[in-house]
């Protein structure tokens, strides 16, 4: 064997380095990056999720601007100029929103324009018409849009200040506090929201505080029970028991240690929640306990055109339509959070 070994002689081309083309697969090592950042990245890919927040940005960028567009106020009346149609400067032109309405008489219908009919009225424009007061529809809409984003704001004040500190603290002290604090929580639940409210409305004033305070009432509800089912499954993890032995205070490992843990549950009910306290401001603005005029709200605007829905319809398709985009721009933003913060939930 030795012999043959020395008999051995090695050329330059018995061997040849391995080329890319022949490995099978090569490993690669990827860099790790931040959560929130992988979560924008999920949030980003969702397009449903970007279409509902941008539209809720220029829903609220309207709010802010569309009030002063036209010099027109929401509370001003011209009797002179009521049941207005829509009429646009530039778009008249084109045959489209240039005063004219149909209306349905007992004779059949007639097309009418009150622009052209009243000297007065050449020169005048109401972008979305005008209601049977002669106040403006364009800025009255606007100016429910501002309730209605004032009401989600509330909203997610009173679910992040009072109902996630409640549920919090309820589920870590447990016991006796748990018990305590959750069959005070369902007796508040127990009772009807629209009776509590329909209760202060006959008490209070109705405006804008009856409504904020009905729902610091019972709105808080459904965070506090979100929080505390959060709190039942992580205090008892390791990191938890580490602070504790540690001698972190209770509301130390409370806030500092499982809230940042539990942040993505949050901000989904959150953003969920926003959408049923808009609808619950408009639909007792539309049974008539909300504002009170002349402030006008969504709801309030779609009872006030309900009336002359059959004769002007074009009063009632503006609050409709922005209240509509907003509750389902709030609701896919919300469904676009939570699949980000959670992903496996789109997958199951």
């Amino acid at each position: 064997m030795s012999k043959l070994n020395e008999n051995l002689e090695f050329l330059p081309n018995d061997f040849e380095l391995v080329g890319e083309e022949n490995i099978s697969h090569i490993d690669k090592s990827y860099a790790s990056q931040p959560y929130f950042k992988d979560v924008l990245n999920r949030f980003v890919k969702n397009k449903g999720a970007v279409i509902g927040l941008v539209f809720i940005i220029l829903i609220t960028l309207m709010a802010v601007i569309g009030v002063s567009l036209n010099g027109h106020t929401y509370e001003s009346q011209i009797i002179s100029q009521q049941n207005l149609a829509p009429r646009v400067p530039g778009l008249e032109s084109l045959g489209i929103f240039d005063g004219s309405e149909t209306m349905n008489t007992s004779g059949g219908q007639v097309e009418t324009n009150k622009y052209l009919e009243n000297n007065e009225l050449k020169d005048v424009y109401y972008w979305f018409g005008s209601d049977v007061l002669g106040r403006d529809i364009f800025t009255r809409t606007w100016m429910g849009t501002r309730i209605s984003l004032y009401i989600a704001l509330i909203a997610v004040l009173i679910d992040m200040l009072f109902g996630l500190s409640y549920g919090l603290i309820s589920g870590y002290f447990g016991g006796a506090v748990d018990n305590a604090m959750q069959r005070f929580a369902e007796i508040l639940n127990g009772i009807p929201n629209l009776v509590i409210v329909t209760l202060l409305i006959i008490v209070l004033k109705p405006g804008l505080a009856t409504i904020t305070f009905s729902l610091m009432i019972t709105g808080w509800i459904g965070m506090s029970r979100i929080a505390r089912a959060q709190m039942l499954k992580l205090k008892e993890q390791e990191f938890v028991l580490a602070s504790r032995t540690l001698g972190a205070k209770d509301f130390f490992i409370i806030f500092k240690e499982i809230l940042p843990n539990i942040l993505g549950a949050i901000i989904t009910n959150t953003m969920f929640s926003i959408p049923n306290a808009i609808f619950t401001e408009a639909f007792l603005a539309f049974i008539g306990l909300g504002v009170p005029p002349p402030m006008a709200s969504l709801g309030s605007l779609i009872s006030e055109s309900f009336k002359s829905f059959t004769t002007h319809p074009y009063m009632i398709m503006p609050p409709v339509i922005v209240l509509a985009i907003l509750m389902l721009s709030f609701n896919m933003l919300a469904d676009g959070i939570r699949d980000a913060f959670d992903p496996k939930m789109k997958e199951s």
